[in-house]
């Protein structure tokens, strides 16, 4: 993959969110906090699921694993990030950079699988009721997360392997605010066609797969709450769905947006914007939206309040 003897770029110097000076203090302070409140959030969930019996479920099952995925998700991108607003010079290494994508790579693969799991969920739940502890067991819980992890690895691997195989020679500044694939080819002197190739098959496969079990999932989802006769048990029904709904439509929405755009619209401040919402933003609003759009939870965040004031 090498096109002859160049002077091997070992660190990178990332260009950061905005180059204007003015900006670096209020951003730093606007995703610190952030930051903070994904963390808390998503550690809250993890908690209060760990906690509360009523939640011991297939559904919770999977929604703290999700939590967990966002709370690691979030670190990977926003200490660098952080850093970076206030830091004269923004570089990081090599083999800094290689792990950032990785867990990058891993992590947003299995927020993205996950929500296909959990859209399997609810279809089992409320198409076949009857079968829904055999098929939703433990076991095979345990198994369907197995599997999101197996698939993750295998294309942060095979994605962060092969970028980091290439020469890097050109020019060492990234243009984002992490490690991210397209600046990366950028700055590339070698042949890149293998690399796009394989971005463009494991997009391809994780994110139209996934998408497409989420839509399936939601066809019979709706046709069976549509033959439910009463109004109450229709909303009982959807409301179960409202708030995983919400999430995929939100993270589904800006990686289409990011991967399967026309290149002739391709803007790499576009990029960054739709980064932040995707790293930051989304992490930060899902253990939210399941909170505020969820009965159940919001009756174990009431008990696990009734419990801290009492033994205070």
């Amino acid at each position: 993959m090498e096109e002859g003897n160049h002077s091997e770029v070992t660190e990178f110097i990332l260009s950061g969110l905005t180059n204007r000076p003015e900006l670096q203090v209020p951003l730093f302070v606007l995703f610190l906090l952030v930051f903070v409140i994904t963390l808390m959030g998503n550690g809250g969930m993890i908690l209060l699921i760990k906690i509360d019996p009523r939640l011991h479920t297939p559904m919770y099952f999977f929604l703290g694993n999700l939590s967990f995925c966002d709370f690691c998700y979030s670190s990977t991108i926003a200490p660098t990030m952080l850093q970076n607003f206030l830091a004269e010079q923004k570089s990081i290494s090599r083999t800094a950079c290689a792990v950032q994508m990785y867990l990058y790579f891993f992590f947003q693969d299995i927020e993205c699988l996950l929500l296909a799991v959990m859209a399997y969920d609810r279809y089992v739940a409320i198409c076949n009721p009857l079968l829904y502890t055999v098929t939703m067991s433990r076991w095979h819980c345990n198994l369907l997360v197995a599997g999101v992890c197996g698939v993750a690895l295998a294309d942060a691997t095979t994605g962060t392997y092969y970028l980091f195989q290439l020469s890097f020679c050109r020019s060492n500044v990234i243009n984002h605010f992490f490690c991210d694939t397209p600046p990366l080819l950028a700055l590339s002197c070698s042949d890149t066609r293998i690399n796009e190739i394989l971005m463009f098959a494991f997009a391809c496969f994780i994110i139209v797969s996934s998408a497409l079990t989420v839509l399936l999932s939601y066809v019979y989802i709706m046709s069976t709450i549509l033959r439910i006769r009463s109004a109450e048990g229709r909303r009982k029904a959807f409301s179960t769905c409202a708030s995983h709904l919400t999430a995929v439509v939100m993270f589904y929405g800006t990686l289409l947006f990011m991967y399967f755009r026309p290149t002739s619209n391709y803007s790499m401040d576009t990029d960054k914007i739709a980064s932040v919402f995707y790293t930051l933003v989304i992490p930060l609003l899902n253990p939210l939206i399941y909170s505020l759009r969820n009965t159940e939870v919001k009756g174990a965040l009431r008990k696990a309040k009734n419990k801290l004031l009492t033994h205070s």
